[in-house]
């Protein structure tokens, strides 16, 4: 693991998770009391102690599929459309207004983005190994042409159970 400090334009979590469930829960309030259905998760670098993120707060809504449609459109009304080219069937992306630059990403339960988002930062969480070659990944290529495609590669590889970081097929146990 890299040494305390930023680096990079990176920090580490620790110093930010507080803050980062404090954006959660006031998130979910604001959209509790916008009438809006879904379980409100904190995800992304700020819900994992020891990772290096940019500091940014990222937040999943998940909602029953039969609700996905009306809750995005909901959303277009109060929060401005994030990230355009990362919207899916099952996948919409909003930022949230606030004193930290936070994305909500919203989708429907039981959809490959749903499980993407889950799985990936619950492995991160459980596993040190995968959290070493994610904060390499990120101080290696974070601000560089590769680093979306290659984030992108790791995360799919995440959430894929039977595969390891790089894609490597698991061991099975016979």
């Amino acid at each position: 693991m890299c040494s305390a400090g930023a680096m990079d334009g990176l920090v580490w979590s620790d110093g930010l998770l507080d803050e980062a469930r404090q954006v959660r829960a006031r998130v979910a309030t604001a959209l509790s009391g916008l009438g809006l259905p879904g379980e409100v998760e904190l995800i992304g670098g700020l819900s994992v102690p020891g990772a290096l993120t940019k500091g940014d707060v990222d937040l999943h809504l998940r909602v029953r599929a039969k609700d996905f449609g009306d809750v995005v459109s909901r959303l277009r009304d109060v929060l401005p459309v994030a990230s355009p080219h990362a919207w899916a069937a099952t996948l919409a992306v909003f930022e949230v207004p606030g004193s930290i630059p936070t994305g909500l990403a919203v989708t429907p339960h039981g959809s490959e983005h749903d499980a993407r988002f889950r799985l990936a930062w619950e492995r991160l969480r459980a596993d040190p190994s995968l959290l070493d070659e994610y904060n390499a990944l990120k101080s290696d290529s974070v601000g560089t042409a590769g680093y979306e495609e290659s984030k992108s590669r790791f995360f799919s590889a995440l959430a894929t159970p039977a595969t390891d970081a790089r894609g490597w097929a698991r061991p099975t146990e016979s």
